[in-house]
């Protein structure tokens, strides 16, 4: 999953927000160096992507992006999930996803300086281009991944992602529909597990 999805399944708790967020650049053992519920965050992180990669619906959905993509479809895939829930916003959240957005950047901006380096760099260019927000639109989602691979050897072939995307775009979204509610509730079951480990 992507930043959004990210962001959307850490609850209601700032900091497991923070960890969750930065999951990717926080590698090994490092994520006993933040606080507890950051650290939680972290985990929370790898738990979803963990379970994602092993998920039948991810899988078939990243089958169809192998050939163009390789060992990177995964990540398209992380990305075109983020799309869906975006457009798919009201089904999942009592709030609109512009409140979401506003309340996360405010979530990561008030613990700015907790996070890794690399995060604090893109963040400000990530809220200023309401990026999260845009993950709603076809374009803005290409848009997304286009930027990414300016920053990564994710390959750049925005059209060839536009055309297979497309292609099986009511699939991908039936897809992600199953998959969801499923990885939802494989969250909850971990964040619970948090909160008791916190009321002990």
């Amino acid at each position: 999953m992507n930043y959004l999805a990210h962001l959307y399944l850490s609850g209601n708790d700032e900091k497991i927000m923070v960890g969750n967020f930065i999951g990717d650049f926080v590698k090994g053992k490092m994520w006993e160096k933040y606080p507890a519920r950051v650290g939680q965050g972290i985990l929370l992180h790898r738990r979803i992507d963990s379970f994602t990669d092993s998920h039948p619906k991810f899988i078939d959905a990243r089958m169809r992006f192998k050939p163009a993509f390789g060992l990177y479809s995964g990540i398209i895939i992380d990305f075109l999930y983020d799309h869906y829930l975006a457009k798919n916003w009201n089904s999942y959240s009592e709030y609109n996803l512009h409140q979401f957005t506003k309340q996360a950047h405010t979530v990561l901006l008030k613990n700015f300086l907790r996070l890794p380096a690399q995060v604090q760099q893109f963040l400000p260019f990530l809220i200023k281009n309401k990026r999260l927000e845009s993950y709603a639109t076809i374009d803005g989602l290409i848009e997304a991944v286009g930027i990414m691979s300016k920053y990564s050897s994710l390959p750049n072939k925005p059209e060839q992602l536009k055309e297979i995307w497309l292609k099986d775009y009511q699939h991908l979204e039936e897809n992600f529909t199953v998959f969801m509610p499923d990885l939802m509730s494989f969250t909850n079951t971990i964040l619970m597990t948090f909160q008791n480990r916190t009321n002990v």
